[in-house]
């Protein structure tokens, strides 16, 4: 026992020492007993080692305590999961010390570790040299694992390590076979396949292309493998490498035509590029007469549905090869031709109509009535034609009028009254911390916070400590000043008040903030962000020294207005209390107040003038005169883009404070900068809009900068405002039609979804400006601002919900901007997506039965060629002069 414990007591300094010579020695004489005598002392070590600071002379140990510790492992699970410890990944023995110390064990041993390692899951960062070390010792079946797999792979494609070939590392790796086998296996193995082994000679497609020419792998078993992995789908990456694969492999004839099923398949679900593959392959079938009408026809009915329009257009092509190759396969063909009768390009819809035309004579009459039922899906303008060489039967009935469908107008939600209890307000402050929340959540809460601190701040306290606790000011360290600096310069939020009431900011930070104001604010954002955190800092500020009873601001609305009627009876209860309301609060309320209701806006006045309180006789005065009206806006530009100067607001009473006093200032261009807080940070935009409320106009031409940035940077997110905005109150002039112009050029489909939901919402008002809008589209494409490309999915997708006319009219005042400067030069300056734009535009025109002229049509529908953009044209001229209606 003497002899155990020496041994375990040297052991145990040379691993604290981090002499792995010295402790590889002294494992290599023990028995299995001695070895598991020494583990204790091991683990002891590793706990110590745990807590010791990261630049500690004692990590030295890590990397012989490693070793260590795998040998004195008895049992393979044990031995398995000291290897994986994520505490001992980063200073690990080498794989050869590893293989060293362990390789005196059993084989049966050895590969029981070997494949523990391989199950491990990639994470876990297992050296592949010691997975394939303990296999070559062992002599144990290879692990097709996703860890073994990898590190394969990754050893495989290291060329610039040893400078011969992955050719010839393939042929002299005895486990090939069974690891390219499970290769196929593997998710999301093509990200590693594909930028690791790249392209040319010496490829891994190439490889595995010629080993199985040479016959060192299953040629059939690969090439089923790698289509069923295609079949299979997956992310990108995968269907490309797999894809390289299957054309390194240069299939056969013979090997192509026993897989039409599988080339049908693929032809119909799988992603573009492997569709594309599987449709030549089956093209170049049939013109062989090696794929029956039937399968032909099967094929297109699943091509012809796809959205990819390159592959439909390729689809019609084989399908009128095929058809003057055999005319007597037009009644199986055919009927396939028709399903394209329904697709949304117009184009695809002629084709299929041109292909029918040409070869419905000879079909027996039952396929004629088929096809002729399908051109009921056509567009309205080609229905008109298929009447005349279709024989349509209902052609002469009189369409139905349009009917504009249009998404109902929002209505105003009410902002329910503050939680009753302190429990269930932590609750909404917690659900608030996390996810954000709109105005309604906010100010309730807001008001919350205010009421419950005024009645037992303690409770309150106690209350949110649960919920607060991975706020980083938590638990900060006090002898730093961080926590003041950081509430000093913005109120972050509800955070501020948090804080304050526990007592993690001081007053006199609370004081600063309440009386100046952020330290540094110039940007153009700032005068209704300032408006918005000094109502914040002053409810802390009033907490710490005189809590108000509630706050007289929160909007009975979640647009922030707030009922006249309300106020004044919020104002009693003050006067009731004998509290003094605060004086941003009150700003605040004045500017939500709502007075478009002269007879309330009166009554309400002469309650408020017989409270006899100084606020009283404000808010009467306040009621019984104009409010600011909006200030005059002058368009300039700056680059490409089209932005906003605003005057000052007229109507701001001299009595507010400061902060609300910088809203009636002018919006210039030349002062504002392109980047602030402001710009990263937009949890607080949403707010702005309540801070006015009525007056959208003024936010949104702060926000125009960020909302043109969509368009012109590609930048992601800016136009999720522009739905609030459109559903805000107010008048929606130049500065919501410009930002809604630019968020529907928005480079990221979200934006352009946003700007639609506020295209779609202004129109369900009675807000919109068609005119307006097309306009400043027309421009903004004309300096390439926006790009029409975008354009035509966004005003596609609002023009799909129903609001075709809505469309048109937007269409038919942009339009004629880019038809002039193609009249003029020959060629728009922003051709690329225009004949797009055109398409939408005509299928609109079609379906609201729009007449009469557009200036410059007629030259771009009388050029030369048959482009999307001379076709699309024709096509609207046509509609145009002949007023085509579903």
């Amino acid at each position: 026992m003497s002899g155990a414990v020496s041994a375990s007591e040297a052991l145990l300094g040379a691993v604290r020492a981090g002499r792995m010579g010295e402790a590889a020695g002294l494992l290599d004489g023990m028995t299995d007993a001695e070895r598991r005598a020494c583990l204790p002392a091991l683990k002891d070590l590793r706990k110590e080692l745990r807590a010791a600071p990261w630049d500690a002379a004692s990590r030295k140990a890590y990397p012989a305590l490693h070793a260590a510790g795998a040998a004195c492992h008895t049992g393979a699970a044990g031995t398995a999961t000291w290897l994986t410890a994520a505490d001992l990944r980063w200073s690990q023995a080498s794989p050869g010390v590893l293989l060293h110390v362990l390789g005196d064990r059993e084989r049966d041993w050895l590969g029981d570790v070997a494949h523990r390692l391989a199950e491990r899951p990639p994470l876990a960062q297992v050296p592949y040299e010691l997975m394939s070390g303990l296999v070559r010792l062992s002599g144990c079946p290879v692990p097709t694992t996703e860890t073994y797999v990898v590190g394969w792979i990754e050893q495989v494609g290291s060329l610039w390590q040893r400078g011969d070939t992955i050719l010839q590392r393939l042929r002299q790796d005895p486990y090939t076979a069974e690891l390219v086998a499970a290769v196929f296996e593997i998710p999301d193995i093509g990200s590693r396949l594909d930028w690791l082994f790249g392209d040319g000679p010496d490829s891994w497609f190439n490889a595995v292309a010629q080993l199985t020419r040479e016959g060192a792998l299953d040629r059939k078993a690969t090439v089923d493998a790698c289509v069923a992995r295609l079949l299979r789908g997956g992310v990108p990456s995968d269907c490309r490498v797999f894809l390289r694969l299957l054309t390194a492999l240069e299939l056969t004839r013979d090997e192509e035509r026993e897989r039409a099923a599988d080339w049908l398949a693929l032809a119909s679900d799988a992603v573009s590029t492997v569709a594309s593959h599987a449709q030549s392959v089956l093209g170049s079938l049939t013109l062989d007469g090696e794929l029956t009408p039937r399968q032909l026809a099967e094929m297109s009915g699943g091509v012809l549905f796809r959205t990819e329009k390159k592959l439909v257009r390729a689809q019609l092509v084989l399908l009128g090869k095929a058809l003057r190759c055999d005319p007597s396969s037009a009644a199986e063909l055919l009927p396939a031709v028709a399903q394209a009768f329904g697709h949304e390009d117009t184009d695809v819809q002629e084709r299929a109509l041109k292909l029918v035309e040409r070869h419905l004579d000879v079909v027996p009459p039952e396929v004629r009535g088929e096809v002729v039922d399908a051109a009921e899906e056509l567009s309205p303008g080609l229905r008109v034609r298929a009447a005349e060489t279709l024989g349509l039967r209902g052609a002469d009935r009189v369409p139905e009028p349009y009917v504009e469908l249009l998404p109902p107008a929002p209505e105003p939600a009410r902002v329910p009254p503050a939680p009753d209890s302190a429990v269930e307000l932590a609750e909404e402050v917690g659900a608030l911390l996390a996810s954000g929340g709109d105005v309604a959540a906010f100010e309730r809460t807001l008001d919350g916070l205010v009421r419950h601190g005024y009645r037992d701040r303690d409770a309150l306290a106690e209350a949110l400590k649960p919920v607060v606790t991975r706020l980083w000011w938590v638990d900060a360290d006090p002898r730093y000043p961080s926590v003041e600096k950081y509430f000093r310069a913005d109120p972050h939020g509800l955070e501020v008040v948090l804080a304050t009431l526990l007592g993690q900011v001081s007053t006199a930070t609370l004081h600063r903030a309440d009386q100046h104001g952020p330290m540094t604010d110039p940007c153009v954002h700032s005068a209704v962000a300032a408006a918005f955190n000094a109502r914040l800092w002053e409810a802390a500020h009033r907490l710490s020294t005189d809590p108000l009873p509630f706050l007289l601001a929160t909007p009975t609305w979640g647009s922030g207005l707030l009922e006249p009627d309300e106020l004044v009876a919020r104002l009693d209860e003050y006067r009731r209390l004998g509290a003094r309301p605060g004086e941003t609060d009150f700003a605040q309320a004045l500017l939500r107040v709502r007075r478009d209701d002269s007879a309330a806006s009166a009554a309400a006045a002469e309650r408020a003038a017989a409270l006899g309180t100084a606020e009283g006789n404000r808010l009467a005065l306040w009621l019984t005169t104009d409010g600011p009206s909006l200030p005059w806006s002058s368009r300039r530009t700056s680059g490409v883009r089209i932005l906003l100067e605003l005057g000052e607001l007229d109507g701001v009473p001299g009595e507010f404070p400061p902060a609300f006093q910088r809203i009636g200032r002018p919006v210039s261009l030349f002062k504002a900068r392109a980047y602030c807080a402001h710009y990263w940070d937009r949890a607080e935009r949403h707010h702005w809009l309540a801070v006015v409320p009525g007056r959208r106009e003024l936010v949104a031409a702060r926000l125009l900068r960020e909302l043109s940035s969509v368009a012109v940077e590609g930048t992601r997110g800016d136009a999720s405002v522009l739905p609030l905005l459109a559903e805000a109150p107010g008048e929606a002039g130049e500065a919501v039609h410009l930002g809604v112009a630019y968020g529907l050029g928005a480079r990221h489909p979200e934006d352009r979804l946003s700007a639609v939901d506020a295209l779609l919402v202004l129109a369900a008002q009675g807000q919109l400006d068609t005119e307006r809008l097309g306009a400043d589209l027309g421009q903004l494409m004309r300096r390439e601002a926006v790009k029409p490309l975008r354009l035509a999915e966004s005003v596609r997708t609002a023009a799909t919900t129903g609001a075709y006319a809505t469309v048109w009219e937007i269409l038919r005042a942009a339009l004629p901007v880019l038809l002039a400067d193609l009249a003029t030069d020959g060629a728009a300056a922003s051709a690329r997506g225009f004949g797009e734009l055109l398409a939408v535009a005509a299928e609109c025109a079609e379906l609201t039965g729009a007449r009469g002229r557009m200036a410059h049509l007629a030259q771009a529908a009388d050029r030369r060629g048959s482009s999307r953009l001379v076709t699309q044209a024709r096509r609207l001229r046509a509609t145009l002069d002949h007023g085509v209606a579903a």
